[in-house]
């Protein structure tokens, strides 16, 4: 009997500490299953870039440079920037029918001589009238239109374009003395309104002041610097036999 009861005693002890064995040992797998995802989680967050990373490359955009504007206009007269090609004898009708005013006051058109063919510096054609006359004589506007830009040139000096009142053709006068008063860009102008002066700015000899003067059909793109060059002596003369 006595050892019969022992053995009980042994019994349970072994029963317990089983079941506390088994306690721990679940306690552990469920500890173990809730420290698994951390890393799945810290991996998630390792992906994305730190916070100073992200501050590093928004400055980084922020300093880039800015996307370059447009090419700027040539420093040069519409004789070194326009097409070769001529433009159709309806454009000349049709300038010649509006009785374009002379654009030096006191000059008349049987003394204009036909420069338009001429070469100039590096044999570039001049496709230009030149009038001579004293510095400092009125420069008057061939027709009204809008004074489209008033430019400073190496080789046009003092200069002023022109366009038309529908923007079809530009007039360029050049080496220029000076301009007017009240002669802005954007300023609309009257024909025959003294717009500048007779000079000899750029590269013109200051021993032979003259007006350069040029007119042109410009592109749909309006653009006041270039188009088809036209010949300004035959808007006041007929061509030579």
């Amino acid at each position: 009997m006595r050892g019969t009861l022992v053995l009980q005693r042994i019994a349970l002890a072994v029963g317990v500490t089983a079941v506390v064995g088994a306690a721990v040992l679940y306690g552990s797998r469920i500890q173990t299953t809730t420290e698994v995802k951390s890393p799945a989680i810290q991996e998630t967050a390792d992906a994305l870039p730190p916070a100073s990373l992200v501050t590093v490359v928004t400055a980084a955009a922020a300093d880039a440079p800015p996307v370059p504007d447009a090419p700027p206009v040539p420093d040069a007269p519409p004789a070194l920037v326009t097409p070769a090609s001529m433009a159709g004898d309806s454009d000349m009708q049709v300038l010649r029918s509006r009785g374009l005013t002379l654009p030096v006051q006191g000059e008349v058109s049987a003394r204009l001589s036909d420069t338009y063919t001429q070469a100039r510096a590096a044999g570039a054609p001049h496709e230009a009238l030149d009038i001579m006359a004293a510095r400092g004589t009125p420069v008057l506007a061939v027709e009204d239109g809008q004074v489209a830009k008033l430019f400073l040139s190496k080789p046009g000096g003092i200069t002023i374009y022109q366009f038309d009142p529908g923007s079809q053709y530009a007039y360029y006068y050049a080496h220029l003395d000076r301009y007017a008063d009240g002669v802005r860009e954007g300023s609309y102008l009257r024909k025959g309104q003294i717009i500048a002066y007779v000079g000899s700015t750029g590269n013109a000899s200051p021993d032979a002041p003259h007006l350069h003067f040029a007119v042109f059909k410009v592109g749909p793109e309006k653009q006041w610097w270039r188009g088809t060059p036209l010949n300004p002596y035959l808007l006041w003369r007929d061509p030579k036999p």
